[in-house]
Protein backbone atom coordinates (compact mmCIF):
# COMPACT_ATOMS: atom_id res chain seq x y z
CA UNK A 1 0.00 0.00 0.00
CA UNK A 2 3.11 2.38 1.05
CA UNK A 3 4.79 1.51 -2.32
CA UNK A 4 1.76 2.51 -4.49
CA UNK A 5 1.35 5.51 -2.79
CA UNK A 6 4.85 6.43 -3.17
CA UNK A 7 4.24 5.10 -7.37
CA UNK A 8 1.08 7.29 -7.48
CA UNK A 9 2.88 10.21 -5.70
CA UNK A 10 5.70 10.14 -8.19
CA UNK A 11 3.76 9.96 -11.04
CA UNK A 12 1.86 13.19 -9.97
CA UNK A 13 5.18 14.86 -9.81
CA UNK A 14 6.39 13.73 -12.44
CA UNK A 15 3.10 15.09 -14.47
CA UNK A 16 3.52 18.73 -12.69
CA UNK A 17 6.85 18.62 -13.97
CA UNK A 18 5.63 18.01 -17.20
CA UNK A 19 3.17 20.58 -17.14
CA UNK A 20 5.18 23.42 -15.94
CA UNK A 21 7.67 22.99 -18.30
CA UNK A 22 5.44 22.98 -20.80
CA UNK A 23 3.67 25.95 -19.40
CA UNK A 24 7.04 27.49 -19.91
CA UNK A 25 7.84 26.66 -23.45
CA UNK A 26 9.21 29.35 -25.53
CA UNK A 27 8.34 29.68 -28.82
CA UNK A 28 8.62 32.51 -31.83
CA UNK A 29 5.03 33.63 -32.16
CA UNK A 30 3.80 33.48 -28.13
CA UNK A 31 6.58 34.56 -26.83
CA UNK A 32 9.76 36.37 -28.68
CA UNK A 33 7.85 37.91 -32.16
CA UNK A 34 6.52 40.72 -29.90
CA UNK A 35 9.53 41.75 -28.76
CA UNK A 36 11.44 41.69 -32.05
CA UNK A 37 8.67 43.71 -33.60
CA UNK A 38 9.80 46.42 -30.71
CA UNK A 39 13.11 46.48 -30.86
CA UNK A 40 14.49 44.99 -33.36
CA UNK A 41 12.36 45.43 -36.38
CA UNK A 42 12.97 48.94 -36.96
CA UNK A 43 16.62 48.16 -38.56
CA UNK A 44 16.26 44.40 -39.44
CA UNK A 45 14.46 44.74 -42.56
CA UNK A 46 14.48 45.43 -45.95
CA UNK A 47 16.38 48.47 -47.23
CA UNK A 48 17.27 48.96 -43.02
CA UNK A 49 20.91 48.87 -42.02
CA UNK A 50 20.34 45.63 -39.85
CA UNK A 51 22.05 42.69 -42.23
CA UNK A 52 19.20 40.29 -42.08
CA UNK A 53 15.80 40.86 -41.84
CA UNK A 54 13.88 39.58 -38.56
CA UNK A 55 10.13 40.02 -39.43
CA UNK A 56 8.98 36.46 -39.95
CA UNK A 57 10.02 32.92 -38.21
CA UNK A 58 11.69 31.68 -41.10
CA UNK A 59 14.25 34.64 -41.07
CA UNK A 60 14.84 34.65 -37.43
CA UNK A 61 15.11 30.80 -36.98
CA UNK A 62 18.58 30.66 -38.31
CA UNK A 63 19.56 33.47 -36.24
CA UNK A 64 18.74 32.17 -33.18
CA UNK A 65 21.55 31.34 -31.51
CA UNK A 66 23.02 34.62 -32.96
CA UNK A 67 19.96 36.52 -31.19
CA UNK A 68 20.88 35.12 -27.93
CA UNK A 69 24.45 36.25 -27.96
CA UNK A 70 23.91 39.38 -29.00
CA UNK A 71 21.45 40.33 -26.31
CA UNK A 72 23.18 38.95 -23.65
CA UNK A 73 26.29 40.24 -23.73
CA UNK A 74 24.26 43.70 -24.72
CA UNK A 75 25.68 44.29 -28.11
CA UNK A 76 21.76 44.51 -29.89
CA UNK A 77 19.79 46.52 -29.31
CA UNK A 78 22.57 49.48 -29.27
CA UNK A 79 21.94 51.05 -26.07
CA UNK A 80 24.62 52.31 -24.19
CA UNK A 81 22.70 54.81 -22.18
CA UNK A 82 23.40 54.07 -18.40
CA UNK A 83 19.73 53.76 -16.50
CA UNK A 84 20.14 54.86 -13.46
CA UNK A 85 19.72 58.58 -15.37
CA UNK A 86 16.97 59.94 -17.21
CA UNK A 87 14.44 57.86 -19.29
CA UNK A 88 14.37 57.84 -23.08
CA UNK A 89 10.97 57.25 -24.99
CA UNK A 90 13.53 55.88 -27.69
CA UNK A 91 14.74 53.20 -25.55
CA UNK A 92 15.68 50.41 -27.01
CA UNK A 93 17.75 48.28 -23.98
CA UNK A 94 15.45 45.07 -23.32
CA UNK A 95 14.50 43.96 -19.82
CA UNK A 96 16.12 40.96 -18.07
CA UNK A 97 12.66 39.40 -18.91
CA UNK A 98 13.00 39.60 -22.32
CA UNK A 99 16.99 39.03 -22.31
CA UNK A 100 16.00 35.60 -20.75
CA UNK A 101 12.58 34.73 -23.16
CA UNK A 102 15.35 35.40 -26.16
CA UNK A 103 17.99 32.77 -24.60
CA UNK A 104 15.36 30.15 -23.35
CA UNK A 105 14.07 30.42 -27.00
CA UNK A 106 17.55 29.81 -29.03
CA UNK A 107 18.00 27.02 -26.16
CA UNK A 108 15.20 25.23 -26.41
CA UNK A 109 15.57 24.96 -30.57
CA UNK A 110 13.78 27.98 -31.66
CA UNK A 111 10.28 26.40 -31.55
CA UNK A 112 7.96 28.15 -34.33
CA UNK A 113 4.79 26.94 -31.94
CA UNK A 114 1.01 28.10 -32.71
CA UNK A 115 0.77 31.25 -35.55
CA UNK A 116 -2.24 32.08 -34.20
CA UNK A 117 -0.70 33.28 -30.85
CA UNK A 118 1.31 36.07 -33.30
CA UNK A 119 0.72 39.46 -32.76
CA UNK A 120 -0.57 41.39 -35.30
CA UNK A 121 2.52 42.32 -37.78
CA UNK A 122 4.21 45.77 -37.25
CA UNK A 123 2.94 48.05 -39.85
CA UNK A 124 5.73 49.97 -41.63
CA UNK A 125 5.33 52.77 -44.25
CA UNK A 126 7.59 51.41 -47.43
CA UNK A 127 10.84 52.40 -47.74
CA UNK A 128 10.35 55.30 -45.00
CA UNK A 129 10.27 55.13 -40.96
CA UNK A 130 7.97 58.45 -41.00
CA UNK A 131 4.32 59.15 -42.68
CA UNK A 132 4.57 58.76 -46.04
CA UNK A 133 6.26 62.27 -46.98
CA UNK A 134 4.63 65.05 -48.39
CA UNK A 135 8.04 65.89 -50.06
CA UNK A 136 10.85 64.26 -50.77
CA UNK A 137 14.50 66.18 -51.72
CA UNK A 138 17.04 63.86 -53.16
CA UNK A 139 20.24 64.26 -54.51
CA UNK A 140 20.37 63.74 -58.23
CA UNK A 141 23.96 63.29 -59.70
CA UNK A 142 25.06 59.89 -57.47
CA UNK A 143 28.32 60.21 -55.80
CA UNK A 144 30.84 57.60 -56.91
CA UNK A 145 32.51 56.46 -53.76
CA UNK A 146 35.76 55.02 -54.55
CA UNK A 147 36.94 51.41 -52.55
CA UNK A 148 39.94 53.36 -50.70
CA UNK A 149 41.49 56.96 -49.79
CA UNK A 150 40.37 59.74 -47.90
CA UNK A 151 37.09 61.62 -49.52
CA UNK A 152 36.62 65.65 -48.45
CA UNK A 153 32.73 66.36 -46.97
CA UNK A 154 30.63 66.66 -50.14
CA UNK A 155 28.50 69.81 -50.37
CA UNK A 156 25.07 68.90 -52.30
CA UNK A 157 22.59 71.93 -52.55
CA UNK A 158 18.87 70.80 -53.08
CA UNK A 159 16.65 73.51 -53.80
CA UNK A 160 13.35 72.98 -51.97
CA UNK A 161 11.16 75.09 -54.57
CA UNK A 162 8.69 75.80 -51.38
CA UNK A 163 6.83 79.07 -52.30
CA UNK A 164 5.77 79.38 -48.98
CA UNK A 165 7.00 78.85 -45.26
CA UNK A 166 6.92 75.45 -44.34
CA UNK A 167 6.58 73.79 -40.51
CA UNK A 168 8.27 70.36 -40.42
CA UNK A 169 6.79 68.01 -37.78
CA UNK A 170 8.76 64.76 -39.21
CA UNK A 171 11.75 64.22 -41.22
CA UNK A 172 13.92 61.48 -42.03
CA UNK A 173 17.42 60.90 -43.88
CA UNK A 174 17.80 57.69 -46.71
CA UNK A 175 21.48 57.39 -47.88
CA UNK A 176 20.83 54.74 -50.97
CA UNK A 177 24.03 53.38 -49.66
CA UNK A 178 24.43 53.00 -46.45
CA UNK A 179 27.48 51.65 -46.26
CA UNK A 180 29.47 54.13 -47.46
CA UNK A 181 28.24 57.37 -45.58
CA UNK A 182 28.98 57.66 -41.88
CA UNK A 183 26.84 60.29 -41.54
CA UNK A 184 25.05 63.39 -43.44
CA UNK A 185 23.65 66.80 -41.82
CA UNK A 186 21.21 68.19 -43.61
CA UNK A 187 21.35 72.32 -43.48
CA UNK A 188 18.89 74.93 -44.31
CA UNK A 189 19.64 78.03 -46.28
CA UNK A 190 17.87 80.34 -45.80
CA UNK A 191 17.29 82.88 -49.55
CA UNK A 192 19.97 85.43 -50.02
CA UNK A 193 22.85 83.31 -47.35
CA UNK A 194 25.81 82.83 -49.21
CA UNK A 195 27.52 80.16 -47.93
CA UNK A 196 28.31 77.59 -50.88
CA UNK A 197 27.53 80.34 -53.28
CA UNK A 198 29.70 78.28 -55.80
CA UNK A 199 28.16 75.06 -55.41
CA UNK A 200 25.57 74.29 -58.45
CA UNK A 201 22.53 72.80 -57.12
CA UNK A 202 22.49 68.66 -56.73
CA UNK A 203 26.35 68.05 -57.86
CA UNK A 204 28.53 67.17 -55.13
CA UNK A 205 30.69 69.92 -53.90
CA UNK A 206 34.29 70.68 -52.36
CA UNK A 207 34.93 74.03 -51.55
CA UNK A 208 37.99 75.90 -51.71
CA UNK A 209 39.38 75.96 -47.85
CA UNK A 210 41.69 78.81 -46.87
CA UNK A 211 42.22 78.25 -42.99
CA UNK A 212 41.02 75.97 -40.16
CA UNK A 213 38.41 78.28 -39.12
CA UNK A 214 36.92 78.35 -42.84
CA UNK A 215 36.91 74.72 -42.58
CA UNK A 216 35.21 74.60 -38.74
CA UNK A 217 32.75 77.37 -40.03
CA UNK A 218 31.63 74.74 -43.16
CA UNK A 219 31.60 72.14 -40.98
CA UNK A 220 29.01 73.88 -38.45
CA UNK A 221 27.05 74.41 -41.50
CA UNK A 222 28.18 78.46 -41.53
CA UNK A 223 25.24 79.48 -38.68
CA UNK A 224 22.65 77.79 -40.63
CA UNK A 225 20.05 75.86 -38.86
CA UNK A 226 19.96 72.13 -38.96
CA UNK A 227 16.83 70.37 -40.38
CA UNK A 228 18.36 66.90 -38.75
CA UNK A 229 21.37 64.37 -38.92
CA UNK A 230 21.57 61.10 -39.77
CA UNK A 231 24.28 58.49 -38.35
CA UNK A 232 24.33 54.79 -38.51
CA UNK A 233 21.00 53.91 -35.93
CA UNK A 234 19.62 57.04 -36.14
CA UNK A 235 15.70 57.28 -35.39
CA UNK A 236 13.69 59.89 -37.41
CA UNK A 237 13.07 63.18 -36.45
CA UNK A 238 9.28 63.36 -34.48
CA UNK A 239 8.05 66.16 -33.11
CA UNK A 240 5.00 66.97 -31.29
CA UNK A 241 1.71 68.25 -32.88
CA UNK A 242 2.37 72.25 -31.67
CA UNK A 243 6.25 71.93 -32.87
CA UNK A 244 8.81 71.71 -35.47
CA UNK A 245 11.06 72.78 -37.67
CA UNK A 246 10.82 76.33 -39.90
CA UNK A 247 11.99 75.68 -44.07
CA UNK A 248 11.13 79.18 -45.14
CA UNK A 249 10.23 79.65 -48.76
CA UNK A 250 12.65 79.80 -50.93
CA UNK A 251 15.39 77.73 -48.97
CA UNK A 252 18.07 75.86 -50.26
CA UNK A 253 18.43 72.42 -48.51
CA UNK A 254 22.63 71.56 -47.99
CA UNK A 255 23.52 68.07 -47.56
CA UNK A 256 27.05 67.95 -46.06
CA UNK A 257 27.88 64.10 -46.63
CA UNK A 258 30.67 62.49 -45.35
CA UNK A 259 31.51 59.45 -46.81
CA UNK A 260 33.92 56.88 -45.59
CA UNK A 261 35.67 53.76 -48.05
CA UNK A 262 34.71 50.15 -47.00
CA UNK A 263 36.90 49.01 -49.87
CA UNK A 264 33.84 48.17 -51.90
CA UNK A 265 33.38 50.89 -54.61
CA UNK A 266 29.72 51.99 -54.91
CA UNK A 267 27.49 55.10 -55.18
CA UNK A 268 25.13 56.94 -53.09
CA UNK A 269 21.87 58.83 -53.78
CA UNK A 270 20.69 60.43 -50.43
CA UNK A 271 17.41 61.74 -49.77
CA UNK A 272 15.32 63.44 -47.36
CA UNK A 273 11.64 62.89 -46.50
CA UNK A 274 9.45 65.60 -44.72
CA UNK A 275 5.99 65.38 -43.59
CA UNK A 276 4.31 69.18 -43.13
CA UNK A 277 2.87 70.33 -39.55
CA UNK A 278 -1.05 70.73 -40.30
CA UNK A 279 -1.05 73.93 -38.20
CA UNK A 280 1.58 76.47 -37.73
CA UNK A 281 3.12 75.41 -34.48
CA UNK A 282 3.71 77.77 -31.47
CA UNK A 283 7.13 76.31 -30.54
CA UNK A 284 10.01 76.13 -32.58
CA UNK A 285 12.83 73.28 -32.48
CA UNK A 286 16.34 73.68 -32.92
CA UNK A 287 19.01 71.45 -32.77
CA UNK A 288 22.28 73.62 -31.08
CA UNK A 289 25.27 72.24 -29.45
CA UNK A 290 28.21 72.62 -27.09
CA UNK A 291 31.41 71.98 -29.04
CA UNK A 292 34.90 71.77 -28.91
CA UNK A 293 37.37 72.11 -32.06
CA UNK A 294 40.81 72.92 -29.83
CA UNK A 295 41.36 68.82 -28.87
CA UNK A 296 44.30 67.43 -28.52
CA UNK A 297 44.45 64.19 -27.14
CA UNK A 298 47.52 63.20 -26.23
CA UNK A 299 49.28 59.89 -27.95
CA UNK A 300 48.75 56.61 -25.37
CA UNK A 301 46.41 57.73 -23.31
CA UNK A 302 43.97 55.75 -22.48
CA UNK A 303 41.22 58.40 -20.25
CA UNK A 304 41.56 61.82 -21.89
CA UNK A 305 38.67 63.96 -20.75
CA UNK A 306 37.77 67.37 -22.68
CA UNK A 307 34.63 69.29 -22.31
CA UNK A 308 32.42 72.06 -24.06
CA UNK A 309 29.51 73.99 -22.76
CA UNK A 310 26.70 75.88 -24.26
CA UNK A 311 25.23 78.88 -21.86
CA UNK A 312 21.05 79.27 -21.87
CA UNK A 313 20.05 83.17 -22.39
CA UNK A 314 16.80 82.43 -23.16
CA UNK A 315 13.76 80.06 -21.84
CA UNK A 316 14.21 76.76 -23.40
CA UNK A 317 13.32 73.01 -22.90
CA UNK A 318 15.79 70.04 -24.34
CA UNK A 319 14.11 67.36 -25.99
CA UNK A 320 16.71 65.42 -26.83
CA UNK A 321 20.47 64.49 -26.61
CA UNK A 322 23.13 63.47 -29.94
CA UNK A 323 26.20 63.07 -29.00
CA UNK A 324 29.05 62.45 -31.36
CA UNK A 325 32.92 61.61 -31.10
CA UNK A 326 34.98 59.53 -33.38
CA UNK A 327 37.32 56.10 -33.29
CA UNK A 328 39.10 57.11 -30.23
CA UNK A 329 35.93 57.94 -28.15
CA UNK A 330 35.36 56.16 -24.84
CA UNK A 331 32.60 57.92 -23.00
CA UNK A 332 29.98 60.76 -23.19
CA UNK A 333 27.84 62.58 -20.71
CA UNK A 334 26.02 65.73 -20.39
CA UNK A 335 25.05 67.75 -17.42
CA UNK A 336 22.62 70.83 -16.80
CA UNK A 337 23.74 73.33 -13.97
CA UNK A 338 21.28 75.62 -13.00
CA UNK A 339 21.57 79.35 -11.82
CA UNK A 340 20.91 78.41 -8.14
CA UNK A 341 23.78 76.14 -8.11
CA UNK A 342 21.62 72.64 -8.70
CA UNK A 343 23.15 70.48 -10.84
CA UNK A 344 21.24 67.32 -13.05
CA UNK A 345 23.04 64.95 -14.98
CA UNK A 346 20.42 63.55 -17.60
CA UNK A 347 22.79 61.15 -20.07
CA UNK A 348 26.12 59.24 -19.08
CA UNK A 349 26.96 56.55 -21.87
CA UNK A 350 28.81 53.43 -20.46
CA UNK A 351 30.56 53.02 -23.77
CA UNK A 352 30.86 54.68 -27.18
CA UNK A 353 30.64 52.73 -31.12
CA UNK A 354 31.43 55.47 -33.95
CA UNK A 355 28.93 52.57 -35.87
CA UNK A 356 26.03 53.24 -33.65
CA UNK A 357 25.21 56.86 -33.02
CA UNK A 358 22.08 57.69 -31.45
CA UNK A 359 19.48 60.26 -30.27
CA UNK A 360 18.56 59.74 -26.72
CA UNK A 361 14.68 61.51 -26.80
CA UNK A 362 13.47 62.40 -23.32
CA UNK A 363 10.30 61.07 -22.00
CA UNK A 364 10.03 64.30 -19.70
CA UNK A 365 11.94 67.65 -20.95
CA UNK A 366 14.23 68.92 -19.13
CA UNK A 367 13.06 73.41 -18.75
CA UNK A 368 16.09 75.47 -18.95
CA UNK A 369 15.92 78.94 -17.28
CA UNK A 370 18.29 81.88 -18.81
CA UNK A 371 21.62 81.51 -16.92
CA UNK A 372 21.80 77.47 -17.26
CA UNK A 373 24.56 75.71 -18.43
CA UNK A 374 24.72 72.68 -20.48
CA UNK A 375 27.97 71.36 -19.96
CA UNK A 376 29.31 68.11 -21.93
CA UNK A 377 32.46 65.85 -20.71
CA UNK A 378 33.76 63.41 -23.25
CA UNK A 379 36.57 60.68 -22.85
CA UNK A 380 38.81 58.99 -25.40
CA UNK A 381 41.22 55.98 -25.33
CA UNK A 382 43.85 57.31 -27.29
CA UNK A 383 45.77 53.67 -26.16
CA UNK A 384 46.70 50.51 -27.96
CA UNK A 385 43.74 48.77 -25.89
CA UNK A 386 41.35 50.66 -27.34
CA UNK A 387 40.91 48.04 -31.18
CA UNK A 388 39.24 50.78 -32.85
CA UNK A 389 42.39 53.20 -32.52
CA UNK A 390 44.02 53.80 -35.65
CA UNK A 391 47.41 54.80 -34.33
CA UNK A 392 47.66 55.05 -30.53
CA UNK A 393 51.25 56.61 -31.26
CA UNK A 394 49.68 59.75 -32.99
CA UNK A 395 48.57 63.08 -30.87
CA UNK A 396 44.89 63.58 -32.29
CA UNK A 397 43.48 67.16 -33.19
CA UNK A 398 40.08 68.07 -34.05
CA UNK A 399 39.31 66.93 -37.56
CA UNK A 400 36.58 65.80 -39.94
CA UNK A 401 37.64 62.22 -40.81
CA UNK A 402 36.99 59.56 -38.35
CA UNK A 403 41.01 59.16 -37.52
CA UNK A 404 41.11 62.68 -36.56
CA UNK A 405 38.25 63.71 -33.27
CA UNK A 406 35.62 66.14 -32.60
CA UNK A 407 33.64 66.77 -29.40
CA UNK A 408 29.82 67.77 -29.88
CA UNK A 409 27.07 67.33 -27.89
CA UNK A 410 24.47 68.09 -29.74
CA UNK A 411 20.86 68.72 -28.10
CA UNK A 412 17.43 69.74 -29.27
CA UNK A 413 15.59 72.60 -27.77
CA UNK A 414 12.18 73.82 -27.77
CA UNK A 415 11.98 77.70 -28.21
CA UNK A 416 10.16 80.86 -28.60
CA UNK A 417 9.78 80.87 -32.54
CA UNK A 418 11.52 83.72 -32.86
CA UNK A 419 14.94 82.04 -32.03
CA UNK A 420 17.48 81.21 -34.42
CA UNK A 421 20.96 79.74 -34.89
CA UNK A 422 21.99 83.39 -35.16
CA UNK A 423 20.37 84.76 -31.96
CA UNK A 424 20.32 81.85 -29.73
CA UNK A 425 23.04 83.62 -27.66
CA UNK A 426 21.24 86.94 -27.46
CA UNK A 427 18.79 87.63 -24.88
CA UNK A 428 15.33 88.35 -26.82
CA UNK A 429 12.62 91.27 -25.89
CA UNK A 430 9.72 90.49 -24.38
CA UNK A 431 6.92 89.91 -26.55
CA UNK A 432 4.42 92.42 -27.45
Amino acid sequence: MFARSVFVLSLACVSAFAATNKAKEVTFHKDVEAILQSHCQECHRPGEIGPMPLLTYKEARPWAKSIKQAVVTQKMPPWPADPHYAKFSNDRSLTKEQIDTLSAWADSGAKEGDAKEAPAPRKWVDGWNIRKPDAELSMKTPFAMPAKGEVEYQYVVIPTGFTEDKWIQEVEVRPSNRAVVHHAVIYIREPGDKWMKDAQPYIPYVPTVKSTGQRFNNTIGGMNETLTIYTPGMVPDIWKPGQGKLIKAGSDLIFQMHYTANGKAGDDLTKVGVVFAKETPKEKILTVGALNNMLSIPAGDPNYVATAQTPIINPARIISFFPHMHLRGKGFEYEVQYPDGRKEMPLKLKSWDLGWQLSYKLEQPIALTPGSKVVVRATYDNSKNNPANPDPTATVKWGEQSWEEMLVGFFDVVVDPRVTSRNFYQKLPPKE
